[in-house]
């Protein structure tokens, strides 16, 4: 009876000793630069840095501002807005991704007024505004580390101060990315 216990506690030591095969997490890539396609179509320039936290998590920060104001297809003159993310794909810091974010941004917006006598005039509205939101988006890799991404999402502006009293600037703000970039 002896031999079979002392049989039966080598075979389970050895076969745990196989089964905890450990997954080394430290060699994946942590560090992540990207570009908004999107936006380069659009007339504008966003750049992001991301940096992994673990495998499920980042944190990061998007860079936009215009290329050609008098061509660019959106008003946005200046915009930074760092976020976090929490992935859900079987591979490190990639697949579906939740995302809250902040953005400051600085808007450049052309307006019509009329005054009381039904005379119109052209001015240049200038607005800023902060606000916060939650996202949703997808990131994927080459063994290469090229990176892909489609990503959006939606906010609401908490803070806006314009040169135009009575501003009707929309308290709703989004983001928008298709995003291509390097691992690093």
């Amino acid at each position: 009876m002896k031999k079979i216990i002392i049989l039966l506690a080598l075979t389970l030591l050895s076969a745990n000793g196989f089964c905890q095969e450990k997954i080394e997490t430290s060699d994946f890539k942590k560090n992540e630069i990207k570009l908004n396609a999107l936006y380069l179509i659009l007339g504008a320039f966003e750049g992001t840095y991301e940096r992994a936290i673990n495998e499920e998590s980042s944190i990061g920060a998007s860079l936009t501002f215009l290329i050609d104001k008098e061509e660019a297809d959106i008003n946005t003159a200046f915009a930074f807005s760092p976020y976090y993310r929490f992935y859900f794909g079987k591979k490190p810091v990639s697949g579906f991704y939740m995302e809250g974010f902040s953005i400051y941004e600085s808007v450049n917006r052309d307006n019509y007024y009329y005054d009381s006598e039904g005379f119109g005039s052209n001015v240049e509205e200038k607005v800023k505004a902060f606000a916060l939101g939650i996202g949703l988006g997808g990131k994927w890799y080459t063994k290469r580390n090229v990176m892909f991404e489609i990503g959006g999402g939606i906010g609401r502006n908490l803070s806006i101060s314009s040169n135009i009293p009575d501003t009707d600037y929309s308290r709703i703000t989004g983001k928008f990315s298709i995003g291509v970039g390097y691992r690093f």
